[in-house]
């Protein structure tokens, strides 16, 4: 390496941003994953017995994928190659493959294949790795932000370890801040003073993205202005240097199933405050009003159903009601019923009623219906049908007789609970059954 060359390579150190120069080169300067990589765990032990198996490394941008694909290599002195599937098609892994090929039979040295965005590789190109991965040629680590159990294919997902990386806690991202300011070369070397409310203000914006942490922070530090050789960062400066902090939510991909589960859940469990702030997530990233009515009412026929009939009616009357009236005045609407759904009493005896029955038709061999049952409004249907249908308004709206066939008149599938209005309907069935001559 010449001079000129070294000089270049100083160069783009310097400017490359700050994420990139705090990036971590051993695990103890690694900061957060401690389900991983802490003292005795999973991937701190691949290391420490030089066994790395091809993995996927799954989890919301920003919290470490590619710092520790690269601290495996350089821990366990493999050789790192690394393509993004988002520019890359089959003649990119073809080389890498080679590549992988030569440090084995040159070197004598394996090779981390580092793939970012792999779920981006469609079924062919993910196909194309599966004999390497197999023989292990290559040792595969893919990073994705999306659930590798829908995105990546099964025969290589089967060959490869699952891990999830989460989105960096508050007091991981208060170390992050504190290592920039004294660890990095160009910082620490300012008078940087961050008050207390501009520093959780930060850790707030950057929503467990350490890499959008240290681009505010870095953006904040060289935009303001100093006053008596000090760099004064408070509230105003950190948010004049970040977006708009964006829900992590993704239309298509798991965290909106993610969140949507979230949302029904938490009414479910009849917290109102949870299923509000579920409700505003989804508002705030754009879903559509018309999807979250829909699980709306599906959630008040099979989670409340009975116990307060008014709930499906409300909910049927909220998709008309947004549909007429559309954002931004939908979300009032939305917010009246997805309260009144979470407080609502719960039952799904409904719900099970109709999976219990249609189990029990397809398990159970067909019976024919009682011939007193049997349509007779048809000619010569009264030849057929001899038993006497006896009419429940002929008996004040009421009479005992079975309806069910004969081999099935014991079976229940409807079983209410004694939770609001179903209560009442418990106690109507029963006085059924009494007969009708009580008040």
């Amino acid at each position: 390496m010449d001079l000129f060359e070294l000089n270049r390579l100083r160069q783009l150190e310097k400017s490359a941003p700050l994420a990139d120069r705090l990036r971590p080169k051993d695990l103890d300067d690694y900061i957060g994953q401690d389900h991983l990589v802490g003292e005795g765990k999973i991937i701190r032990r691949m290391i420490k017995a030089d066994r790395i198996y091809s993995s996927i490394f799954y989890g919301p941008p920003g919290v470490g994928k590619t710092s520790l694909a690269k601290i495996i290599s350089q821990k366990t002195h493999m050789a790192f190659e690394e393509i993004s599937a988002v520019a890359s098609g089959i003649a990119d892994l073809k080389n890498k493959v080679q590549l992988a090929k030569d440090n084995l039979a040159f070197e004598n040295k394996k090779t981390i294949l580092f793939i970012d965005e792999i779920h981006r590789f469609n079924k062919s190109q993910q196909d194309y790795l599966l004999p390497f991965v197999e023989d292990s040629t290559i040792t595969l680590i893919g990073a994705t932000t999306e659930n590798p159990y829908f995105e990546v294919n099964k025969a290589l997902i089967s060959r490869m370890y699952v891990f999830e990386l989460k989105s960096l806690a508050d007091k991981d991202l208060e170390k992050l801040i504190d290592l920039a300011l004294s660890k990095d070369e160009i910082l620490k070397s300012k008078d940087i003073i961050l008050d207390g409310e501009a520093r959780n203000t930060l850790i707030s914006y950057s929503n467990g993205d350490c890499r959008a942490l240290l681009n505010a922070l870095e953006l904040a530090i060289f935009s303001e202005d100093e006053k008596d050789g000090k760099i004064v960062i408070d509230k105003s400066t950190i948010e004049n240097s970040t977006q708009k902090k964006i829900a992590v939510y993704d239309r298509d991909g798991d965290r909106h199933y993610d969140t949507t589960s979230a949302f029904i859940k938490s009414m479910r469990g009849s917290d109102v405050d949870a299923a509000i702030y579920y409700l505003a997530k989804m508002l705030e990233a754009g879903e559509d009003i018309k999807f979250i009515a829909r699980r709306m009412i599906i959630f008040a026929a099979e989670d409340i159903a009975n116990a307060d009939p008014q709930a499906l009616v409300m909910a049927t009357s909220c998709f008309k009601a947004i549909d007429t009236v559309g954002l931004p005045e939908a979300r009032i609407i939305l917010s009246q019923v997805v309260t009144y759904l979470a407080a609502a009493p719960k039952s799904n005896s409904t719900y099970r009623a109709i999976d219990k029955a249609i189990n029990f038709v397809r398990t159970n061999k067909d019976e024919v219906v009682p011939n007193k049952l049997k349509d007779t409004h048809y000619q010569g249907s009264k030849n057929l049908v001899h038993d006497t249908y006896l009419y429940p308004h002929d008996f004040g709206g009421y009479v005992d007789q079975s309806y069910l066939p004969d081999k099935f008149v014991l079976e229940k599938f409807y079983e209410p609970k004694t939770v609001g209005f179903e209560k009442e309907m418990i106690e109507r069935l029963e006085k059924n059954k009494r007969g009708n001559n009580e008040d």
